[in-house]
């Protein structure tokens, strides 16, 4: 079968991969696009191994708080290079790593890897941090989850940037003094 653009393109759109790599993998399995998708997936969980003895020093911290200020968890996800941790893909996946997290009482990173990414999807979190590694190229880690259940009073935080995170319980005050309290706690770097 002819290996056409616009069937490269289809398998693209579906699996998010480079076109190069797309091509190759219709050229082995004849233009199956099924068949394709299954080895790009094989081969994608080896580069996610080849990868994950490379260093991943930079990345996000995600601070997700319940509406009701009584829960919350920080997230820190990793990755090889600031490049990567400003791309819109690795933002969404670590926004839906600490939204997983709060929601489902994970009590720490490796319990919280095994579970799906969605509610109710197939996909657990360590596939779809595979899938990622794939397709950016760089070795990501969720590294560290942190909870904060059954508080007294409530929660507030404060992010500097995209690495430095803090959380903070208060009881009695506002919401100006959490925020400016954990402020206080980034800039002293305890």
């Amino acid at each position: 079968m002819a290996i056409t653009a616009a069937l490269v393109k289809e398998l693209r759109e579906r699996t998010g991969a480079g076109m190069m790599e797309c091509k190759k993998a219709l050229v082995e399995t004849g233009g199956d696009i099924d068949a394709a998708i299954e080895a790009m997936r094989k081969s994608g969980q080896a580069k996610a191994a080849k990868k994950a003895g490379r260093t991943a020093a930079d990345g996000v911290v995600v601070i997700d708080i319940a509406g009701d200020a009584k829960a919350g968890v920080m997230v820190e996800v990793n990755c090889e290079t600031d490049f990567v941790a400003k791309d819109a893909n690795f933002a969404a996946f670590a926004e839906s790593v600490a939204a997983r997290a709060l929601a489902s009482g994970a009590a720490d990173a490796e319990t919280l890897s095994a579970m799906p990414l969605k509610e109710g999807g197939d996909t657990s979190i360590a596939q779809a941090r595979e899938e990622l590694v794939t397709k950016i190229g760089e070795n990501i880690q969720l590294r560290r989850l942190v909870r904060f259940d059954e508080v007294q009073g409530e929660l507030y935080s404060y992010r500097h940037g995209v690495r430095i995170g803090v959380v903070v319980e208060l009881e009695g005050g506002d919401a100006t003094l959490g925020k400016d309290v954990a402020m206080h706690i980034a800039a002293s770097n305890p």
